[in-house]
């Protein structure tokens, strides 16, 4: 019994070390080596300063901006270190609260815009940290964005289409538009 147990302390350091130093510096160093940028988060600069990562969605109110999905994260909006959906049921109080608010603000913020407003910005994303919008999410706030930036709806048009992500693969998911990115190169406009 105690050769099995020497075998087995043997083999629990060799595996410790292995599994838990040797892998983990292996797959870091090629990731730092190869994909830099990401395996640093994907962060995003603006005037020299960290703005945010491009992987997580940003709180933005102000109407000169897009703005991105609800968040439902915990202590505060798309808190990363908290990532989770609401679990709200469609016929729960606080969803229906949550929705109707939205809307409210995106008509106060646009009242002559009568389009159908789209779904995914009077909803939670399932992460609650979700980096994109829907296209008809961006072209229904083109108008007041450019608005209250007092450029064309045609400028901002571009600038939309520019930052349309297509199908992951060509064929997964729907085309987007990474909010956080489309409003640092509004920001960059003279």
């Amino acid at each position: 019994m105690l050769k099995q147990l020497k075998t087995a302390l043997i083999f629990l350091g060799i595996f410790t070390v292995v599994t838990g130093i040797i892998y983990p510096l292996f797959v870091t160093g090629i990731a730092q080596a190869f994909f830099h940028r990401q395996a640093n988060g994907s962060l995003m600069e603006a005037n020299g300063e960290t703005v945010g990562s491009e992987l997580i969605g940003q709180a933005f109110s102000d109407p000169k901006y897009f703005w991105g999905r609800l968040s439902a994260t915990a202590s505060f909006p798309y808190n990363a270190a908290a990532s989770s959906g609401s679990n709200y049921g469609p016929s729960n109080p606080a969803l229906i609260d949550a929705v109707q608010a939205r809307i409210d603000a995106l008509k106060a913020a646009d009242p002559d815009n009568n389009q159908p407003i789209p779904v995914d910005l009077v909803t939670f994303s399932g992460s609650g940290i979700d980096p994109h919008i829907s296209v008809a999410a961006a072209n229904y706030q083109l108008a007041r964005v450019a608005r209250y930036r007092g450029l064309s709806e045609g400028q901002v048009g571009e600038l939309v289409s520019e930052f349309t992500e297509g199908r992951q693969l060509g064929i997964l998911g729907e085309p987007r538009v990474n909010v956080l990115k489309l409003n640092l190169a509004l920001d960059a406009l003279p």
